[in-house]
């Protein structure tokens, strides 16, 4: 399979036109980019909300969890039978997937934020709103960003599998090459799309260490040892 691989990569005509690896390449980075869009939109308030006051913290988790339980194909497929239309059905699909560790990570963010920096927060006169984005916040930044991280993960690889209803992307050439036997496709399809995550996942990790304030990472770091030692 290695030399099938190999020729697959190393064929032109797999490099150009609307079916080439850049031009599928970005059709998946626009399915993933438009999908986490509209799942931080609904569900960073959210988190931000229920972290912050505290309300439905158990209810928010049980739907999270009764969310990521959903099989993700059966997902895709049930809208796609809903919608008729393999874009419209995806999408929602992904961004359904999207929202539980998006707004897990921003709620666990918040509430993990100390509960002596608040009162010192209150303590020189911060109330409500100005509190939230001025402390809270900055601190949760960590978390919130690992969830979308995890998010980005998700949606690359459901990406792929909603190929499956006629979405276009890297998917594309898992199911095309499985229609034909043509194994070397297939694997070519498998191994963008976890280079494809990949390169993803370093470049958040990197955007999140340049936006999270040092202060906050090195607070964090400080306690993670103590955390280990204590244990």
């Amino acid at each position: 399979m290695i030399p099938e691989i190999l020729d697959w990569f190393g064929d032109a005509a797999n490099w150009s036109g609307p079916d080439g690896v850049p031009a599928r390449v970005l059709q998946h980075l626009g399915y993933v980019a438009l999908s986490l869009g509209i799942a931080g939109v609904i569900a960073v308030p959210i988190g931000l909300f229920v972290g912050h006051t505290g309300r439905g913290g158990v209810v928010l988790v049980g739907l999270g969890n009764a969310v990521r339980a959903l099989p993700t194909l059966g997902l895709v497929t049930l809208l796609f039978l809903v919608f008729t239309d393999s874009t419209v059905a995806a999408i929602i699909g992904l961004v359904v997937l999207a929202i539980p560790p998006i707004l897990a990570g921003t709620y666990a963010g918040v509430q993990a934020v100390d509960r002596n920096v608040v009162d010192a927060a209150e303590g020189m006169g911060m109330r409500g709103l100005h509190r939230l984005w001025q402390v809270e916040v900055p601190i949760a930044l960590p978390l919130l960003l690992g969830g979308v991280r995890n998010a980005v993960l998700q949606l690359v690889a459901t990406a792929a599998v909603a190929a499956y209803v006629g979405l276009g992307g890297l998917g594309r050439y898992l199911l095309d090459g499985l229609a034909i036997l043509d194994y070397g496709e297939v694997v070519a399809g498998a191994v963008l799309t976890a280079a494809l995550a990949v390169v993803l996942d370093l470049g958040l990790a990197g955007a999140q260490r340049a936006v999270v304030p040092r202060g906050v990472r090195l607070a964090r770091a400080s306690r993670i040892p103590a955390t280990e030692e204590a244990a």
